[in-house]
């Protein structure tokens, strides 16, 4: 989270001083199209020290789903949380019907992320009326385990070694034990707790390992910078899921 912090503050600063050596911001002390200069260097640099600042490995102590299973150790995650009132297997449900129309800002965030590019159906480039998670599993994504009720975790590959050639038909086994250099692999479930009478704790998590150092340093790169639309992604995924499950439950 610190890498991402100084990834933003210093594009701030560099957005700022941008904007003095046309007009020089006094109210921020930059009175001069020189000082504007300088902070636009530090803003740049600022960028880069969060862009390069080492991810720290965690690891997980005691094992208690399936993500802690196939991610027991990774240097990149986020968590999101929700509370639905309706039951554990209306939300599962509804986590398996969302479509990437229903949720907030989804399209607009991920032309962004793909550059307006077209591109072949993914969950980047979701048809607008079809299950999201089925759009991801087949097509870039591994369902990884799939406990009705309880968890659903699935998987992909979001970096692999240049010329590596193709890869073999992926497993769930395949993906566990996947660990050759170069590599960097996600990992994302739903989680769902009973939180009462007719209502659901409904949980989130996304674990990237990467399996060496240059694959760390590659994708922290990236991650600094979609970070903060990838977890308002997660955010309104989750309420368009309890929209969709306390709908069906009315």
């Amino acid at each position: 989270m610190l890498g991402v912090v100084m990834v933003y503050a210093g594009l701030a600063v560099v957005a700022l001083a941008s904007v003095s050596l046309v007009k020089p911001l006094a109210f921020l002390r930059i009175r001069t199209r020189r000082r504007g200069t300088h902070a636009l260097g530090a803003g740049l640099a600022l960028a880069a020290l969060g862009i390069l600042l080492p991810a720290t490995e965690m690891q997980v102590q005691v094992m208690r789903t399936h993500l802690d299973e196939f991610a027991p150790a990774y240097q990149f995650s986020e968590f999101h949380r929700i509370h639905i009132s309706a039951s554990r297997d209306r939300v599962y449900r509804a986590v398996k019907e969302v479509t990437a129309a229903e949720i907030l800002f989804f399209r607009t965030l991920t032309w962004i992320r793909r550059l307006g590019r077209p591109g072949p159906e993914s969950v980047l480039d979701a048809p607008e009326h079809q299950p999201l998670i089925q759009v991801a599993t087949r097509t870039s994504f591994l369902t990884l385990a799939d406990d009705p009720g309880r968890e659903l975790l699935v998987g992909t590959v979001v970096l692999a070694p240049a010329g590596d050639g193709a890869m073999p038909e992926p497993t769930s086994e395949w993906f566990k034990a996947l660990d050759a250099p170069g590599f960097a692999k996600a990992m994302m479930n739903f989680r769902f707790e009973d939180a009462g009478s007719q209502a659901c704790l409904l949980t989130t998590e996304t674990r990237v390992f990467a399996t060496d150092a240059s694959a760390q340093r590659r994708f922290a790169a990236y991650w600094r910078v979609i970070y903060p639309g990838s977890s308002l992604i997660r955010r309104m995924w989750l309420r368009a899921i309890k929209r969709r499950a306390e709908t069906a439950s009315s």
